[in-house]
């Protein structure tokens, strides 16, 4: 009977534990999902920087001279 309790009050203690991780567990889901934001926020200025870097006159013609060179067929 006495082994039964130990018994008893190691799985409760675990059962807690496992409760205590969870708990904690939904306590941070929040957090993830504004650090998600904040990624999608830098990637849309990062890719409207690109955009705007890539539409420049210079990197336009840049562009142009690389296909016309490439559907032409010379070095």
């Amino acid at each position: 009977m006495r082994n039964m309790t130990r018994r008893a009050r190691g799985l409760r203690g675990r059962l807690l534990y496992l409760v205590r991780r969870v708990d904690r567990a939904h306590r941070d889901a929040g957090m993830v999902t504004s650090e998600y934001a904040m990624g999608i926020v830098a990637a849309v200025a990062f890719a409207a920087v690109l955009y705007k870097v890539v539409t420049s006159g210079q990197v336009d013609a840049e562009l142009q001279g690389l296909v016309k060179k490439a559907l032409d067929g010379g070095p």
